[in-house]
């Protein structure tokens, strides 16, 4: 004020205009706003926490422009309770917490008292730090605070870039028809939609109260992605023609207003709620492998220095997929990067789990270290978040390349009842079956996971012939490993060892000179079977006959 006190009443007029029309967005109303003061009330935990997180980004985003002198950090406070109401003015003890609350959040940042921690922290995907308990002015008995982490001033060095999960909300799907029970159907189909999706740890969904609200409005896509802060959009509509029904789904990426994924399901109308449970789990399966392609594009596009730590492991997911060794040391360096961003990362400790596992699988690190190594990250990785299924699937993998089977069977069922849409856990409890001797169910479960997504790695067609072999369904499982563009050692030896069971001496014997050609010190004994995990002994004997039989050296 005393610089330029002009400039700085536009400024606050300005600030208090934004925060009007935040509270107003997040259905909340202003009570009162004396000086740089403002007081209001919600009528949800969750819109008031939202509201606030809304506020410090829109109020930080208007500083940027300014120099350091004519910015305007607020702190906010947020309490859940009680009020006493008199001629539109709100007075007690719910009051006076959030005032005392405010005082103790940094400029730019937002606190909250433990009643408010309690009421959200499942439902929104925020980051709490907890600051323990506090005697506040006039307020009997101590107070349980928690600071939103990352919001607030921090010194330089201590500031590190967010982790940026992909944000999707549902637009309700539009009924066509004109039929009342079309509308519960598409009703039903929005809300299974929005609970599956949100099994997906990698996903922030927008909450089913918030997507209704705009139910029955046109899909303005802009408007609603910066209402939401939202990256993407999913919007529908169903329609009822004869004893059919159809009907269509489609992503969208907000930033560029560009179609990512669309699809129609066109179904007969004999058990319409079995219907809904198909095209909610075929969509759902889908949607998160779209949206991380999407999202890899966008990281493509940014050097690696400025990506968030989400991004850093969509990235290193790709890189990892491929295989390759130097894919696989970039994949390390980017989920370090992750790490370091976020130390508190379950899903990127449990990733650089799988790298260095994958890394030891192939004998690109040493096995010593590499053990040790994994179990130290999936022990991290557990500790921050016991229902990542992620962490499971790794821990049922790292478990099973250590043959103790039950452990293994019981991460991946737990892995597997936390998300039963996710493509890797799929196909992993395909593989697993094959090793525990049960190739039939696995040859399914494998199947099921390629149909989950049409775009999985190559490997899935690995763990389809291994499968097939072990059911001695030979020809097929040279079908499916042929699916493999481009085959190392293991997949022409094992090619060999179907050869030679089908009775093709000469096909086996050309797949060992490509064995030795890629190898040429090859061991059935040293290289290959330290990669079986079969539980019986007889599928073991069976694999490693096979491959003797082929005429590759023991």
């Amino acid at each position: 004020m005393g610089e330029d006190e002009a400039a700085t009443v536009r400024a606050l007029t300005t600030c208090r205009d934004l925060v009007a029309g935040v509270v107003a967005k997040h259905r909340g109303r202003v009570v009162d706003m004396p000086g740089d003061n403002v007081l209001a009330e919600f009528a949800s935990a969750v819109d008031a926490v939202e509201a606030a997180a809304a506020m410090q980004a829109q109020l930080t985003e208007c500083n940027a422009g300014l120099p350091d002198g004519r910015r305007m950090s607020f702190r906010i406070g947020v309490n859940l309770g009680d009020v006493i109401e008199e001629d539109g003015r709100i007075y007690g003890d719910g009051v006076n917490v959030a005032a005392r609350i405010e005082a103790l959040a940094e400029p730019g940042g937002i606190c909250v008292s433990g009643k408010v921690h309690d009421e959200v922290r499942r439902k929104l995907d925020l980051p709490f730090e907890d600051l323990g308990d506090h005697q506040l002015k006039n307020i009997p008995g101590a107070v349980r605070v928690y600071r939103i982490g990352g919001s607030g001033a921090r010194p330089a060095q201590a500031t590190a870039a967010p982790r940026a999960k992909p944000s999707i909300f549902v637009h309700p799907f539009a009924n066509m028809s004109g039929d009342p029970e079309q509308e519960f159907f598409a009703d039903g189909l929005t809300e299974d939609l929005i609970t599956g999706l949100s099994r997906f740890h990698e996903l922030f969904v927008i909450s089913r109260n918030s997507s209704f609200k705009y139910k029955g409005k046109p899909l303005e896509v802009q408007k609603v992605a910066k209402e939401m802060s939202v990256h993407y959009l999913v919007e529908g509509s169903v329609r009822k023609a004869g004893n059919r029904v159809r009907i269509t789904a489609q992503l969208i990426d907000a930033e560029t207003d560009r179609h990512i994924w669309a699809d129609r399901y066109d179904r007969e109308l004999a058990d319409i709620f079995a219907i809904q449970d198909e095209v909610t789990a075929a969509i759902v399966s889908i949607l998160p492998g779209r949206v991380e392609a999407a999202t890899r594009d966008r990281a493509a596009r940014k050097p690696t220095e400025n990506m968030a730590a989400y991004e850093c492991v969509v990235a290193a997911k790709v890189l990892h997929h491929r295989s390759a060794k130097e894919d696989n040391a970039q994949a390390l360096r980017l989920i370090e990067r992750a790490i370091q961003l976020d130390p508190k990362y379950a899903h990127a400790h449990a990733w650089k789990a799988c790298i260095v596992g994958q890394a030891m699988t192939y004998g690109w690190c040493d096995v010593d270290a590499g053990v040790k190594a994994i179990a130290e990250q999936l022990k991290i990785a557990l500790g921050l978040d016991d229902n990542d299924s992620d962490v499971h699937r790794i821990l049922a993998a790292l478990n099973l390349r250590q043959n103790d089977h039950h452990k293994s069977l019981y991460h991946q069922q737990r892995a597997l009842s936390l998300n039963p849409n996710d493509d890797l856990i799929v196909v992993q409890q395909g593989e697993i079956l094959t090793w525990l001797g049960e190739a039939e169910e696995g040859i399914e479960w494998i199947h099921k996971a390629m149909r989950l997504n049409p775009y999985h790695p190559a490997r899935f067609w690995g763990h389809l012939g291994r499968a097939y072999f072990v059911a001695r369904r030979y020809a097929e499982a040279v079908e499916a490993v042929r699916h493999i563009t481009t085959h190392d050692h293991f997949h022409t030896a094992s090619l060999a060892a179907c050869f030679a069971q089908m009775g093709d001496s000469g096909a086996a014997a050309e797949q060992v000179r490509e064995t030795l050609k890629r190898k040429a010190d090859f061991s059935v004994q040293k290289d290959y079977v330290p990669t079986l995990h079969y539980k019986r002994e007889s599928d073991l004997a069976h694999h490693r006959q096979a491959l003797i039989s082929a005429g590759l050296p023991a």
